[in-house]
């Protein structure tokens, strides 16, 4: 079995910026490459795992999320590094109209994303990481039985320095950015 880095997508690997409904609007951090480049290099899968609820709400399509991921991935090619893998939930549970209106198990921080992940790259969930910057990624990460690494970046410095102290888990690693993150877990192992 394989050990992989799940990766939250916006705040994490790109910007912040709310909901992207049109591609002009996403920006790659310029770390990223680098830290999923270390990942391929070092042999740990590099899987992607966003919720993308504007979908259910009508603020864009299906075709946006495609859209953006093939972005994503033809910024990440031209620097050498590649995702095995892009998981992703459209889904909200009070929100829009079906079959986007539901309470799924793929929605974060319930752990269906990452399990389908495993099933389907063969992932050994004890082995792995989860890297957001969101408590519910700390959430996602204990309900899947990975470890979670928090980023500072995005909403991360935020919530690490106004709620953090309410959390009912603490994060195994705390990290400025992607790269730091994938840095410590590449050299720990």
């Amino acid at each position: 079995m394989k050990h992989a880095v799940f990766i939250d997508r916006d705040g994490t690997i790109s910007e912040e910026v709310g909901y992207i409904n049109h591609p002009s609007r996403f920006r790659v951090f310029p770390y990223a490459a680098a830290a999923i480049k270390l990942l391929n290099e070092a042999d740990w899968l590099a899987v992607v795992i966003t919720n993308q609820a504007g979908v259910a709400r009508g603020y864009f399509s299906e075709d946006m999320i495609h859209t953006v991921h093939a972005q994503l991935e033809l910024a990440l090619k031209k620097e050498g590094a590649r995702l095995d893998a892009i998981y992703y939930c459209a889904h909200h549970p009070d929100v829009g109209r079906p079959p986007y209106r539901r309470d799924c198990d793929c929605r974060k921080p319930k752990p269906g994303l990452l399990l389908r992940a495993a099933k389907e790259l063969d992932i050994d969930l004890s082995q792995s990481w989860m890297i957001g910057d969101r408590y519910g990624d700390i959430e996602l990460a204990q309900n899947a039985g990975v470890k979670a690494a928090f980023v500072l970046s995005g909403y991360g410095r935020g919530e690490w320095e106004q709620q953090s102290s309410g959390w009912k888990r603490e994060p195994d690693l705390v990290s400025e950015t992607l790269l730091n993150a994938v840095q410590t877990i590449v050299t720990q192992g």
